[in-house]
C-alpha cells in the first residue's frame, strides 16, 4: 500500500523557503508532506528522529578517484539506527488510532527504534526477533521495556508470525513492507538529503527549489529504506521542489540478494533465497517491499549491485579510519557498494554521491572487532611499550 499525498494543498501550505525557516531540526520539520498530525510530546525521542547531519568525505573521494562524495550519517538518531525515521512516524499514527500495543519484526534495529519510541510516550510494544540477532540490539529492546520474543527461525519466521499475533490481539503492527507509514518516515532521509545538499554542496539552485545529487546509495534488505527513500524524491519532484531524480542505487550482501536478483533478471519476481550475511539487518530471504526495491533503482536510471562480507568488512575500516564513521555491517554496504561501481567505472569523477549509513557500529560489536582486529597487551612499563613499538 501507498499513502497518498494532496500535492496541490501542500504547495499552498509549504515551500522550501517556509521550511529553512522552521527552527525544529528533526524530520518533524517536513510535517506539510507527512500524513501524520503533529504527535506533541516535545523533548522525547519520538521529536528527535531525523536530522542526521550529512557531511562530505573528500578522503573517500581521494581513495576513490572521485570529487564528491558525502555520507548521511543516520547511526546519530535516538536509537542510532536510520529505522528511527519509520516508527516515529508509526507510533505518531498508533496514537491517533488510539491503539493500546504495537508491534514488529525484526532482525534489531527497527525493534529498538519501535521500542525506543513507544516507550517514549508510554506505549506497550511486542517484539520479535531471530534468535541469531546481536546481543545489543535486543539489550537494547530490553532496556526500553519491550516484551521481547527470540524467535527460533529466521527473520522472515519472526515476520509471519508477527503479522498472526497481530490479527489474533489486536496489536497495531509496523512490519516493513506491511504498513505503509513505515515508508513515510523513510522518506524523510531524500527530504533531508535535498535540503542538506543544496546547503553544503557548490551546486546552484534557486530559494524556491533544492537540488539533489548525481547518485544515492544505499543498503537493502527488506527493501523499504530504498523505496521509501524513492518516494521521498518522487514527492519533491512532484511538488516541483527538485528539478529532477537521483539515480538511486541499491546494494545487497552476495549472502542476501533477492532484490538484485530480481533487478538483474528484469523483472518484479521476489524470490524467495537464502540469506547468510554478516550484515544481520539486511539478511532477508524474502524481502517484504522488494517489488517496490527494483522499481526505486529501475525508475531512476539507478541499478543493483552485490558485495562480499569481506568488502563489507574493508568498507567498516575504511568508513572509520578515512571519515572516522563508525558503522554496523549493514550500513557499510552500500560504502561497499560505491567502491565497487567506482571501480568498475560506473560513477563519473565528476558526479555527486552521498551513501546513506544507516546504523552505528555498537549495534553490533561483534563484526566491529572482526573488522577492527584486536588490541595490544602491555605490561605497565616503559620497557615493555618499547618492546612491543618495536614489533609493530
Amino acid at each position: 500500500m501507498d499513502v497518498i499525498l494532496d500535492y496541490a494543498t501542500i504547495k499552498r501550505q509549504a515551500s522550501p523557503v517556509s521550511i529553512g525557516a522552521w527552527r525544529d531540526p528533526s524530520l518533524w520539520r517536513y510535517l506539510p508532506l507527512l500524513p501524520v498530525a503533529d504527535p506533541g510530546a516535545h523533548g522525547t525521542p519520538l521529536r528527535a528522529a531525523g536530522g542526521t547531519p550529512l557531511y562530505r568525505a573528500d578522503r573517500l573521494a581521494s581513495d576513490l578517484d572521485l570529487e564528491h562524495v558525502y555520507l548521511k550519517d543516520d547511526g546519530r538518531n535516538p536509537t542510532a539506527s536510520f529505522k528511527d525515521r519509520a516508527s516515529a512516524i508509526v507510533v505518531a499514527r498508533a496514537l491517533e488510532l488510539g491503539v493500546q500495543t504495537v508491534t514488529t519484526a525484526s532482525s534489531g534495529n527497527a525493534a529498538a527504534a519501535l521500542a525506543g519510541m513507544a516507550a517514549s510516550v508510554g506505549l506497550p510494544t511486542v517484539i520479535f526477533v531471530p534468535h541469531t540477532a546481536p546481543a545489543a540490539k535486543v539489550a537494547q529492546l530490553l532496556m526500553f521495556s519491550a516484551k521481547v520474543f527470540l524467535v527460533q527461525g529466521t527473520y522472515d519466521d519472526a515476520f509471519d508470525l508477527t503479522l498472526q499475533a497481530a490479527r489474533e490481539f489486536g496489536w497495531y503492527c509496523r512490519n516493513t513492507g506491511y504498513n505503509p507509514f513505515t515508508a513515510e518516515g523513510k522518506k524523510t532521509a531524500a527530504f533531508e538529503i535535498a535540503e542538506q545538499f543544496t546547503q553544503i554542496s557548490n551546486f546552484q539552485s534557486s530559494l524556491s527549489q533544492w537540488c539533489v545529487p548525481d547518485w544515492v546509495f544505499v543498503s537493502v534488505g527488506d527493501g523499504n529504506i530504498i523505496s521509501g527513500i524513492h518516494k521521498g524524491f518522487k514527492d519533491l519532484l512532484a511538488l516541483g521542489w527538485i528539478e529532477r531524480l537521483p539515480r538511486v542505487v541499491g546494494v545487497q550482501a552476495a549472502g542476501s540478494p533477492a532484490v538484485y536478483e530480481a533487478w538483474a533478471r528484469g523483472d518484479e519476481d521476489i524470490r524467495m533465497c537464502s540469506a547468510n550475511t554478516i550484515a544481520d539487518s539486511i539478511s532477508v530471504g524474502l524481502p517484504r517491499d522488494g517489488v517496490r526495491a527494483v522499481r526505486a533503482a529501475r525508475e531512476t536510471g539507478g541499478f543493483y549491485l552485490t558485495v562480499s562480507d569481506d568488502e563489507i568488512l574493508n568498507a567498516m575500516r575504511a568508513l572509520a579510519q578515512r571519515a572516522a564513521v563508525f558503522a554496523e555491517p549493514a550500513a557499510a554496504t552500500a560504502y561497499a557498494g560505491l567502491v565497487k561501481a567506482a571501480r568498475d567505472g560506473r560513477i563519473r569523477a565528476n558526479e555527486s554521491v552521498v551513501v546513506m549509513i544507516t546504523g552505528n557500529g555498537l549495534k553490533d560489536v561483534r563484526s566491529v572487532l572482526q573488522a577492527a582486529g584486536e588490541a595490544t597487551p602491555v605490561a605497565p612499563s616503559l620497557a615493555a611499550l618499547k618492546e612491543k613499538l618495536s614489533q609493530v
